[in-house]
């Protein structure tokens, strides 16, 4: 057989897709024990899907850390990269539209089988937990599994793989190396964190000044107002002092290093010089997908709640209050939703220099005649 013969033959839809063992993989338990629920196979597809979608998932992610393997990112594959995480986050909202159609079921009609399933639970999803350490959730942020490490419920092999990613590296740890090695604090001629701190004082005095002149406010509403607008010793003393940052990455209230945190500060002001639109868009997505997440979450907990009311888990766990609690404590990346609080309005912004916008322009030099 020559090279490249039999690359174009010809498959059916049926044996490309496995139909026949895709639509073989739901024996309904209920019916094997001799008392069939109607409920129990839209229970099995709905997670069987989910599982499909997390492999995609996972595909994505895991492309996209590949690329920031390499110390040099180029624009093509962060444009990739972006359009990658939109495709997740894309799946993630189906995910959560998903629990809609597993709502049709009354709470009635899952007690036909509930009682089936122990001890499987949700818990035991591997891709999930997957999911979760390859976008970076902290291990030591865990909810614990009856005081067990969450990988517990899964095999060595399994738990290896899910240490492993964390060894290699997360999307997080990624990020914070890409961003720490972004140009954008060493600008010649551009003392960035000085001139940021000269615009925060000015915005901060003018903001004060206009709270206290007003003429509708009581003494008592002043006082208010003033200490929600805040001063550089309040939420602003983390960019400003490299010290008080490092002292909450130690307590894990932060998790990008101090470089990596001033260069997503910096992107996210100047957002609309040419070069900086694609990391912004990147951390958009990341910012996106962790909502998304967390969306999930609460959506997962609200359905079980309505399900099960306030019982335990088929897995042992306390149901809807351990996933109330997940949404809130799981989310990945609050620093970069931290970044908000930083930001100043575009009056206030420190003009660039003309050398450095150039820097951040796509320009070309036309040609002598």
């Amino acid at each position: 057989m020559s090279k490249g013969e039999g690359k174009y033959s010809t498959i059916h839809y049926q044996k490309y897709l496995q139909i026949e063992e895709l639509l073989s993989a739901q024996q309904l338990r209920s019916g094997a024990l001799g008392d069939p629920a109607h409920e129990e196979m839209l229970f099995i597809i709905v997670h069987q899907v989910y599982e499909l979608w997390f492999k995609q998932v996972i595909h994505e992610l895991e492309s996209v850390i590949e690329f920031f393997e390499d110390n040099e990112i180029i624009e093509s594959s962060l444009s990739v990269a972006i359009g990658r995480l939109n495709r997740v986050q894309k799946i993630l909202q189906l995910l959560v539209k998903q629990i809609g159609i597993m709502e049709t079921m009354t709470p009635l009609d899952f007690l036909d089988f509930r009682s089936y399933l122990f001890p499987a639970s949700g818990f035991q999803s591997f891709q999930f937990r997957a999911i979760e350490c390859l976008l970076g959730l902290p291990e030591e942020q865990r909810l614990t599994y009856f005081g067990q490490k969450y990988s517990s419920v899964f095999t060595k092999d399994k738990q290896k793989t899910l240490d492993d990613i964390y060894k290699k590296g997360t999307l997080l740890d990624k990020v914070n190396d890409w961003l720490e090695r972004t140009p954008f604090l060493n600008l010649d001629g551009f003392d960035f964190l000085e001139e940021y701190r000269g615009a925060l004082t000015a915005m901060l005095n003018k903001e004060t000044e206009a709270i206290m002149s007003s003429e509708y406010l009581t003494d008592k509403q002043k006082k208010m107002r003033s200490e929600m607008v805040g001063s550089s010793d309040t939420y602003f003393r983390s960019i400003l002092d490299e010290d008080t940052h490092n002292n909450l990455l130690k307590e894990n209230k932060k998790r990008l290093s101090y470089k990596a945190t001033v260069a997503a500060l910096f992107i996210n002001l100047y957002r609309e010089e040419p070069i900086l639109q694609l990391p912004f868009q990147f951390i958009t997505c990341l910012i996106d997908i962790d909502n998304e997440v967390t969306n999930w979450r609460h959506r997962h907990a609200q359905m079980v709640l309505r399900m099960i009311g306030n019982k335990i888990g088929t897995g042992g766990s306390s149901g809807h209050s351990y996933l109330a609690k997940t949404a809130s404590l799981h989310q990945i990346y609050t620093d970069f939703h931290g970044i908000s609080s930083l930001l100043i309005p575009r009056s206030e912004l420190p003009l660039l220099p003309d050398n450095i916008r150039d820097q951040l322009n796509f320009y070309f030099t036309a040609k002598k005649a």
